[in-house]
């Protein structure tokens, strides 16, 4: 297995990674109360159509609303976000990779279903340091999730951890980009993600990690789109994936996926690379 901060696992070219966003999930309290088949159904219709644009995987994430701050989750929410992911996985084939997220920080959580459902990766809101959010402070806990990565044999599972986006930002301040990412490589992450409304500073961040932690994969958090990817996600100054969300749905935020703002994007991308 390549090791801690080894981008051979990424494989050639730049990831793409689609977002599927899902709906509230049974055991949190915006859910519709109706069942979790309307919701695989969906989150398999959108896989299939980053498959057939072309797209290398995606990420499956929960968007309930309001989260808590710590790390645990309703087992009927693990429940759902599993069977989900399974149904992905087993829809989209062995080249597709899958990861799942519980947020906002619920790592064990998403480690278990991503390990148990057959996915490849999860991405980790805050795994060193801590970041203010709306439902309070998130702490990183990297050696709780070190030592249950370890206990379920989870270490081929990739970690994909923030370290400056929407979702995460050094609390308290004192700590470059580049700072923070050698404590993340160093707790475990596989590659971590970032991201910056303004295209100029997200180059600069890419370019900060790159000198601080050299061979550790950076991919984009977000804020790319068909305008932006080919820079971003370019030979010289890009990152070496994205997870990308709004730009391929069909009618915005939260909507499904269409496979043909998926083809046109992912086109872009390899086009940049020559």
């Amino acid at each position: 297995m390549p090791g801690v901060g080894d981008a051979s696992w990424l494989g050639r070219g730049k990831l793409v990674l689609g977002m599927i966003h899902l709906p509230p999930l049974p055991g949190t309290p915006y859910h519709d109360g109706g069942g979790v088949e309307p919701i695989v159904e969906r989150a398999v219709a959108s896989a299939l159509a980053l498959v057939e644009g072309g797209a290398d995987g995606c990420l499956i994430q929960t968007v309930d609303r309001v989260y808590a701050a710590g790390r645990d989750s309703d087992p009927a929410r693990i429940a759902a976000l599993s069977l989900v992911t399974h149904a992905v996985v087993e829809a989209a084939g062995p080249a597709f990779r899958v990861g799942a997220q519980l947020m906002r920080n619920a790592v064990q959580a998403s480690l278990a279903v991503t390990k148990v459902a057959g996915g490849d990766f999860t991405r980790v809101g805050a795994l060193v340091g801590a970041t203010m959010t709306a439902g309070g402070l998130v702490q990183g806990d990297p050696l709780a999730v070190a030592e249950y990565r370890h206990k379920i044999d989870a270490q081929a599972l990739k970690l994909i951890v923030e370290i400056e986006s929407m979702h995460f930002t050094w609390f308290g301040g004192g700590k470059s980009v580049g700072e923070v990412a050698a404590l993340a490589r160093q707790a475990g992450a596989d590659a971590v993600s970032l991201c910056h409304r303004d295209d100029d500073v997200t180059v600069g961040m890419i370019a900060a990690v790159r000198a601080a932690c050299p061979g550790l994969p950076v991919i984009l958090a977000g804020h790319t789109h068909h305008g932006n990817a080919a820079r971003l996600l370019g030979p010289e100054e890009g990152a070496d994936g994205a997870f990308v969300g709004t730009c391929l749905e069909a009618d915005g935020w939260g909507s499904a996926i269409d496979r043909h703002k998926v083809a046109a994007y992912v086109d872009i991308v390899r086009s940049a690379q020559g």
